[in-house]
């Protein structure tokens, strides 16, 4: 298992909040207009140097908000690709996402964009989304990569609206050829509601058909908040007598983010440059402002409790899949208020738990 304590594998930069959707579960509470204390220009350049600092080349990931709300994206793209980082972009589906945009990404260097799916119609997917046209305009920009030569990813959030649609969303994941879905779990932040999640059972059957899917699918699937279901993984083949993990590293998305968790292989920087384990984990470890980036994630002490996987509490800290799971830490968070409590919608009882309760 690799060790993430000296450098994370992605670093996840919110560039601003403005977005033109009304997405029903968005973390960041989004709405139309900039706040004023974004990060300026020279600020994200700045910030990109400090993502050159932790020397390993991690995956940068420029999301939002809309980062097309803002008027530097361009120069942001370009200078993060000339400092040689691995970068790739998250817009939103609103009119901003045109094909020359997406070409504009290909010219720029960008590595892979990645749009959300939430829905397998018009109807599922825009009411989620709250504003008509984002299904059309997701599906045109799929398109437009394809056209340009640009790598794509879907980003699917899993919710009692959907759940029951998913072999739908497949489809559509392979049919419009993107390498990667990228389906998240709900974490009550934001807008996000407690009704929409789905409970800890109803994950074992989404983990199920992912699982199953991922068997023949032409694309890999990763889970973001999820992170038992590299629990579920391991199970399966173990059953079916294979190895718990391939033989050869990163040939699976699975593989690839094997023991990453909030803070730990992760790190999160807010529009106004608030360093967090997670977005969906608002326990600052400074601001980058102020503070040094690798610095604040290698040595603050909530990024190394985070990381550490024997100050897990109740069923998770027991747990043999400890250390390749650790439970959602923003979830824990979210539901108890405590970050290394054991993860809520987790249904698996590690057999040390079960030996004490007999």
């Amino acid at each position: 298992m690799r060790d993430f304590s000296d450098a994370p594998m992605l670093v996840i930069w919110e560039l601003t909040q403005a977005c033109d959707l009304a997405c029903r579960h968005c973390r960041a509470s989004a709405r139309p207009g900039r706040d004023e204390a974004e990060l300026s220009t020279q600020e994200a350049y700045a910030m990109l140097e400090r993502v050159v600092e932790f020397g390993n080349n991690p995956l940068l990931v420029l999301t939002g908000g809309d980062p097309l709300k803002r008027p530097d994206l361009f120069n942001i793209i370009q200078r993060s690709v000339a400092l040689g980082l691995r970068t790739t972009v998250t817009p939103s589906a609103t009119p901003l996402l045109t094909h020359a945009a997406v070409a504009r990404f290909q010219d720029c260097g960008v590595s892979r964009m990645a749009v959300s799916l939430d829905g397998a119609t018009k109807a599922a997917h825009d009411g989620f989304r709250g504003v008509d046209g984002s299904f059309a305009r997701t599906l045109a920009a799929l398109r437009s990569a394809a056209q340009v030569g640009l790598e794509t990813q879907i980003n699917t959030t899993v919710t009692q609206h959907n759940m029951d649609s998913l072999a739908e969303m497949a489809a559509i994941v392979g049919r419009e050829k993107a390498r990667l879905w990228s389906v998240f779990f709900l974490v009550i932040t934001g807008r996000a509601s407690a009704s929409d999640d789905l409970t800890a059972e109803e994950y074992e059957h989404v983990f199920d058909f992912l699982y199953r899917t991922s068997l023949t699918a032409p694309f890999d699937i990763k889970t973001t908040e999820a992170p038992h279901y590299r629990r579920y993984h391991a199970q399966q083949r173990k059953r079916a007598g294979a190895p718990a993990a391939p033989a050869v590293p990163g040939v699976s998305a699975i593989q690839r983010h094997a023991g990453i968790n909030d803070g730990k292989g992760l790190v999160f920087v807010s529009h106004t440059g608030e360093i967090f384990p997670s977005g969906f984990l608002e326990l600052s470890a400074g601001n980058v402002r102020t503070t040094n980036l690798a610095a604040a994630y290698r040595q603050s002490e909530s990024f190394r409790v985070i990381r550490d996987a024997n100050r897990l509490e109740g069923k998770c800290g027991a747990c043999d899949y400890r250390h390749l799971c650790g439970g959602s830490r923003s979830r824990a968070f979210a539901l108890t208020g405590r970050p290394m409590a054991a993860d809520p919608r987790c249904i698996y009882e590690p057999p040390l738990v079960l030996e004490t309760a007999c």
